[in-house]
Formats: structure tokens, C-alpha cells, sequence
């Protein structure tokens, strides 16, 4: 019963609290429409993130080799 009651608060979570943007985006292009930039924009927004955490991680990366601190396994 725990179990059960945990899935069905965490299925009312997403459903009612997490998803209300996507749901608020999805009525607002109903009413507009207003092309394909603003239904992708969290696709972006991530995409944004990914390649700035990328860059950090490559430079971090050199950084470590040019000092000869990576592993050597």
C-alpha cells in the first residue's frame, strides 16, 4: 500500500506541478499560433546548457592534461 501511494503522489507531482509550464505553452499556441521557436524553446534552453557544460568540461579537461594531472590507467 506504501508503495502505491508513493507512485500515485509522484504521478500527481508531474502531472498537477512539474508539467503546468508545458500545459500553460501548450494552450497559449492553441490560442496563437506562434511557430515552431517558442513550442521548442525548452529544447533549446537544454541544448544552451549542454554546449555551455560541454565547453566547461573540455577546457577543464586540457587544463588537467597540460598540467599532467590526468589519470594514466
Amino acid at each position: 500500500m506504501i508503495a502505491g501511494n508513493i507512485f500515485k503522489w509522484i504521478g500527481d507531482l508531474f502531472t498537477n506541478f512539474l508539467f503546468l509550464p508545458f500545459e500553460w505553452i501548450r494552450l497559449t499556441l492553441a490560442k496563437a499560433d506562434k511557430g515552431w521557436w517558442i513550442s521548442n524553446l525548452v529544447n533549446w534552453i537544454f541544448l544552451i546548457i549542454l554546449f555551455v557544460l560541454f565547453a566547461y568540461w573540455m577546457k577543464t579537461s586540457a587544463r588537467f592534461k597540460r598540467e599532467g594531472k590526468e589519470d594514466k590507467a
